[in-house]
């Protein structure tokens, strides 16, 4: 990622930061971060307006010239836009792709018919985490919660015995394994290798999202017992639809872009060598725009094409899924903006000395900032992308493996109880039909259980590879 220079944002003070411009930055970092907050959640301000004045207030108050500022914004936007910013609309494609078509639901369906009983929550769990690889968090629940409601109450279940363990595999896949949005930028900004950061990704998220999932929903079903709200039983997109793609089609095309990133993550490690053909192939059909182009193209015929989409309708749908990632991509380029004015003011550089006289892991570290941010943005994404810009320096010399668990690390912080700051707390109260209170026992607690565990698995996995 393009850098402006210390020396270009502060050039009367090119000497190394002194202990007073640890303070100085301490309190514009804070200082910009509860502007932001503030404006979030105080004055309901878009997340990208607030992000943008946020960085401007860290900037100013750090004694930067303010035109470096605004050209370290823009860069720091331009920079994390070009990186994900194609990625995302991809990934919205394709699960507009998957939800129109009737694909989802014809994987929902083909599981729930093979389980019952007592494996009803890990069938569940396993359709969100598929259901969950492309699509955004929110996009996620809408899809799901039709599901969730009808198996809940045609089978007699506890709303939160069924609901608790799809909400865990779509918070898990959003957290912490690309191509969404949040860990993407992590890669991005620490410099790690996307491979084998969806490999560890995928290896944290397993044991995670059975811990958060169908165990915890067990006392959360006692804690919060609830019947599936009748009015909110949406209709489901295949219902409007004479015929839908089949299983094995659509799951395979929803697998693919995870298929060919992993290839490319094996080659490397197997092969080694920049000059290999075979391995100079697979970087190119394994990088992740590639890998989710490929699978856009063959979703139109295998999941448009037999669920009897026209020529004529498929560019339509294209339009309708990127209108609603506008603003997410403005938020996102905005944290990268508020990421590249934290590096260039000077903040990951202090952050890097100060970690050097404590006795705090660089993961553990990385972790915590990420939870405080969470807690006082709501946003998962916002924290990931604020908390990578500030310990992107501590990568510089981590492993390849090391630096994919940091990724992690700050992806599993940027979940850390959910609570009335974030959009997906009041989405999932609604839905359910839940209290505030029975929200915070099911909702934020999972939440929580999902940060701490995969937090904790990071840490294990530092200690052994």
């Amino acid at each position: 990622m393009t850098r402006l220079s210390v020396e270009m944002l502060a050039a009367d003070a090119p000497e190394p930061i002194t202990s007073a411009g640890h303070a100085q930055l301490g309190i514009a970092v804070l200082a910009g971060i509860a502007v932001i907050v503030l404006l979030i959640t105080k004055s309901k301000l878009h997340a990208f307006l607030a992000l943008t004045i946020g960085s401007l207030a860290l900037g100013a108050i750090a004694g930067a010239p303010l035109d470096k500022v605004l050209t370290s914004f823009c860069t720091g936007l331009g920079t994390t836009v070009a990186g994900v910013g194609v990625l995302i609309a991809l990934g919205a494609m394709l699960g507009k792709m998957l939800a129109d078509s009737g694909g989802a639901d014809q994987i929902v369906d083909t599981i729930l018919a093979k389980a019952g009983g007592r494996s009803m929550p890990w069938a569940m769990v396993l359709i969100a985490s598929v259901i969950g690889l492309p699509l955004f968090f929110e996009v996620g629940i809408v899809l799901l919660i039709p599901v969730v409601l009808m198996v809940a109450k045609r089978g007699n279940y506890s709303l939160m015995r069924i609901g608790i363990p799809a909400l865990a595999g779509l918070s898990v896949m959003h957290g912490l394994v690309p191509p969404h949005p949040g860990p993407l930028v992590a890669i991005d900004a620490v410099k790690a290798d996307l491979g084998v950061t969806l490999a560890l990704g995928v290896l944290v998220a397993i044991p995670t999202v059975i811990i958060a999932g169908p165990l915890f929903s067990r006392y959360a079903a006692r804690w919060v017992d609830v019947p599936a709200p009748d009015r909110m039983i949406p209709q489901r997109a295949s219902e409007d639809l004479e015929k839908r793609p089949g299983f094995g089609a659509t799951l395979f095309t929803v697998l693919l872009p995870v298929i060919l990133m992993l290839a490319k993550a094996l080659v490397d490690i197997v092969v080694d060598d920049p000059e290999n053909l075979v391995q100079r192939v697979f970087d190119v059909i394994g990088a992740p725009m590639i890998a989710l182009l490929a699978s856009v193209l063959v979703g139109i015929f295998t999941l448009l094409r037999p669920a009897g989409f026209s020529k004529e309708r498929i560019s339509p749908l294209v339009e309708k899924s990127l209108a609603p990632i506008a603003g997410i991509l403005l938020i996102v380029g905005a944290g990268g903006g508020f990421k590249q004015t934290l590096i260039d003011t000077g903040v990951g550089q202090m952050v890097l000395d100060i970690s050097k006289d404590w006795s705090i892991p660089a993961l553990l570290l990385a972790w915590l900032i990420a939870v405080a941010i969470r807690l006082a943005t709501g946003s998962a994404t916002v924290a990931t992308v604020s908390a990578a810009g500030l310990v992107a320096p501590l990568a510089a010399d981590m492993s390849t493996t090391h630096a994919a668990l940091l990724v992690l690390a700050i992806g599993a912080g940027s979940l850390f109880f959910s609570h009335v700051n974030d959009a997906g707390f009041w989405m999932v109260k609604e839905y359910f039909g839940l209290s505030v209170g029975q929200n915070i026992k099911t909702w934020s607690v999972m939440e929580t259980i999902i940060s701490v565990v995969a937090g904790g698995i990071v840490l294990l996995l530092s200690l052994v590879i």
